[in-house]
């Protein structure tokens, strides 16, 4: 049963406003289906509106951030809970340890560098979480691609590129996409070789 979701997504304002509204739709979404928000615990950006999505319908926001962010003023006072860290590593591994599921939205290299450790960590059998990327107006559309070229020219196992995450277009298909996602176990490392 899925209790926690981690949502990978921008602190920085002043982005397309359809990004804001899809952050804080699936942060309405997660919390009317029950499920604990986990995020970077920004106080702006698309963080911000998915936090207050969340809280919007009663849900729980736990935020995760390293101190130095909490000292430069960066977190959000708004969170349910606050978890802070002592490095920007301790943080993304605490979040991937806490949670059931993990989503990215639209953000910049922060957000593509979690997203890509989670891909790897999941490709390397060291979890085995449903992965979802919600390509808000074609965001993600150059890295699909990119991550297509890589399969097609074997820098990737296919496995790994069709069934290691899943992509959706609008919030409202996360949870249906987490619900469907394929059994990932710490075998499927060694099967994906074979492919």
């Amino acid at each position: 049963m899925i209790q926690r979701v981690a949502v990978y997504c921008s602190a920085s304002d002043g982005v397309p406003q359809p990004y804001n509204d899809a952050a804080y739709r699936l942060g309405r979404l997660l919390a009317e289906a029950g499920i604990e928000v986990v995020y970077g615990d920004g106080g702006i950006g698309l963080m911000k509106w998915l936090a207050e999505g969340a809280l919007s319908a009663g849900g729980k926001v736990t935020g995760v951030i390293p101190q130095f962010m909490v000292e430069q003023g960066w977190n959000n006072p708004r969170s349910t809970q606050t978890i802070v860290t002592a490095s920007m590593h301790e943080r993304k591994a605490a979040i991937t340890r806490m949670v059931d599921a993990m989503v990215a939205l639209p953000g910049g290299v922060g957000t593509m560098e979690e997203l890509f450790e989670c891909l790897t960590w999941k490709q390397l059998g060291l979890h085995g979480k449903p992965i979802v990327i919600v390509n808000t107006d074609g965001f993600f559309n150059p890295i699909l691609a990119a991550l297509d070229k890589m399969a097609s020219e074997r820098f990737m196992q296919p496995v790994h590129r069709n069934e290691m995450f899943t992509v959706v277009s609008e919030p409202e298909q996360v949870l249906s996409a987490i619900a469907a996602a394929r059994t990932w176990g710490e075998n499927m490392r060694d099967q994906a070789r074979t492919v």
